[in-house]
């Protein structure tokens, strides 16, 4: 049960970084929350990942450090690589928290360094919307 839940967290990350939130990775009702967003449904946090995929131009990679399921539960630690829309290279750290029911992802916890993302990503993510809605 462990290695499928492992390998469900590693496919959930590969969709993000592509910008997709597949139905057959996620139950109807998934959950998100992240330390610099807080909480998010899953129609709103799909909607951050597109937009998150844009402003690293498909760039973005995640690197997984370790993984361990116990239960319900995956933590994994990784590092995230890529090259912002603006020419900045991009690196970060990352422990993710997922609880699995069914066979998929119903609720990611993302803890991360803020000041990377507070400096690097909120601004282009502000961008991004800001063209998107003219």
């Amino acid at each position: 049960m462990n290695n499928a839940n492992h390998q469900l967290a590693r496919d959930f990350l590969v969709a993000i970084a592509r910008g997709e939130l597949p139905d057959h990775l996620t139950t109807p009702d998934m959950t998100a929350w992240t330390l610099t967003g807080g909480d998010f449904n899953k129609g709103r946090f799909a909607g951050g990942v597109k937009v998150l995929s844009a402003i690293f131009n498909g760039s973005l990679v995640y690197r997984e450090d370790t993984i361990a399921a116990e239960g319900d539960q995956v933590i994994t630690e990784v590092q995230s690589t890529g090259k912002l829309m603006d020419g900045q290279d991009f690196h970060n750290y990352h422990v993710f928290l997922f609880r699995i029911r069914d066979g998929k992802v119903a609720q990611v916890r993302e803890y991360m360094n803020p000041i990377v993302v507070q400096e690097k990503i909120l601004p282009l993510m502000q961008q991004f919307m800001a063209k998107a809605a003219n």
